[in-house]
C-alpha cells in the first residue's frame, strides 16, 4: 500500500481561527501555571515532568477523550492505528515510537489496537492499516496511511510540530530522563504508583469517594495508561454519581421519558451499581438508537465509561460494543 496524505499543506486551513485562538490561550495559561509552580529554583525539574517512556501510550475507546482529546490541548497527539496481524505495522510502529521519543516532549504517540477498538476505526473512516492521524487542540488531522520512508515521516512530524507551536501555541510536555526507573523482575511487579493506588482503596473503604477519585486522577496525570487507575476512577466516579440518587424517582423518570438521555443515563448508572450490567448496557444502546446529535453522543460516551467500569475483557462488554456498532453504523 502506497503512503498518502504525507503533506501537511492545508493543515492550517482545516483549523478554525477561533479554535486556534482558544487553544493558544489555553497553552499560554498552562505555560504561566507551570512557571508559577516552578518556584525560584530555575534548575528544578518542571512540575509534571514525565519520563521518555510516557510519551508512547496505548489508548482505547473509553479513555479516548481523556487520553487524547484533552491531552491535545498541551501537545500534538499522533494516533497510530495498528493490529498484531499487520506486518507493515510491525515496521512503522517502532519507527514512530523512536521519532516520538526523539521529539523530546513535542509529540505524544497514542497507539490504537483496531481489533480491540473497532468503533474508533469506524469513526475515523479507516479502510486499511497502518493509518496515522494527529489530534491538535481537539482537531483531527489525517497524516498518512500505509508504510512510508523514514525521512518522509520525519518531515511530516516536523511540520506537525511547527503548526502546533505557531498556530496553536502548544508547549508540549516536559520530559525528565532521570524519571525513568530501572526495570524490575517480572515476579516482583512493584510500580511507582502503588502508594497512590493504595490510598485510593483506603479512601473507598472509608467512604471518601472524592478522595478516591482524586487519588486515581493523581496516578493518571503521570501515567494515563495505568489500567488499575483507569478502572478504579471509573468505578469511583460511578459511585459519586449515584450516592445522592433517589432510586424510585430515577426509575420513574426513566420509564416516563424513554428518549430523555439524562433520565436513561441515571437509570443505567443505578442498573450497573445494582449488578444489572446487561440491563445498563442495553438501556443505553436502546437510547442511542432513538436519539440524535449531541444527545446521542452524550449517551454513547456514558456507555463507553460504563464499559471501563466493567473492563474490556468482560464478554458483556464485547456484546454491548457489537450492539452499539450496529446502532451507530
Amino acid at each position: 500500500m502506497q503512503p498518502r496524505n504525507m503533506s501537511m499543506s492545508g493543515v492550517v486551513d482545516l483549523a478554525a481561527v477561533k479554535a486556534a485562538g482558544e487553544a493558544k490561550a489555553k497553552a499560554e495559561q498552562a505555560r504561566a501555571a507551570a512557571n508559577r509552580q516552578g518556584g525560584a529554583d530555575a534548575d528544578a525539574a518542571p512540575t509534571g515532568a514525565v519520563p521518555p517512556s510516557a510519551l508512547v501510550i496505548d489508548v482505547d475507546e473509553a479513555g479516548f477523550d481523556r487520553d487524547v482529546i484533552q491531552l491535545s490541548d498541551q501537545v500534538p497527539v499522533v494516533l497510530d492505528f495498528w493490529a498484531e496481524w499487520c506486518e507493515p505495522c510491525k515496521q512503522l510502529s517502532p519507527l514512530l515510537e523512536r521519532l516520538t521519543v526523539e521529539a523530546n516532549g513535542r509529540l505524544v504517540l497514542a497507539k490504537v489496537d483496531v481489533d480491540a477498538n473497532q468503533l474508533l476505526m469506524q469513526q475515523f473512516g479507516i479502510q486499511g492499516i497502518p493509518a496515522v492521524f494527529a489530534v491538535v487542540a481537539g482537531q483531527v488531522l489525517p497524516l498518512f496511511q500505509g508504510a512510508a520512508p523514514e525521512q518522509q515521516i520525519r518531515e511530516t512530524l516536523a511540520q506537525l510540530v511547527q503548526v502546533a507551536e505557531e498556530r496553536f501555541g502548544l508547549i508540549g510536555v516536559q520530559v525528565d530522563p532521570s524519571a525513568e526507573r530501572a526495570p524490575v523482575e517480572a515476579a516482583e511487579p512493584v510500580g511507582p504508583y502503588d502508594a497512590l493506588l493504595e490510598a485510593a482503596v483506603v479512601a473507598l473503604d472509608a467512604g471518601d469517594l472524592a478522595g478516591a477519585v482524586q487519588a486515581y486522577k493523581n496516578v493518571l496525570a503521570d501515567a494515563p495508561a495505568n489500567t488499575e487507575a483507569k478502572l478504579g476512577l471509573a468505578q469511583a466516579e460511578l459511585l459519586v454519581r449515584v450516592q445522592d440518587m433517589n432510586p424510585q424517582a430515577v426509575r420513574t423518570a426513566a420509564a416516563e421519558n424513554p428518549k430523555d438521555p439524562a433520565a436513561q443515563i441515571a437509570a443505567a448508572d443505578l442498573d450497573l451499581v445494582g449488578g444489572h450490567v446487561e440491563d445498563a448496557f442495553g438501556r443505553l444502546v436502546d437510547t442511542v438508537r432513538v436519539t440524535f446529535g449531541d444527545d446521542r453522543d452524550t449517551v454513547r460516551l456514558r456507555l463507553l465509561e460504563l464499559f471501563e467500569v466493567i473492563g474490556a475483557d468482560d464478554p458483556r462488554v464485547s456484546a454491548a460494543r457489537t450492539a452499539l456498532a450496529r446502532v451507530l453504523f
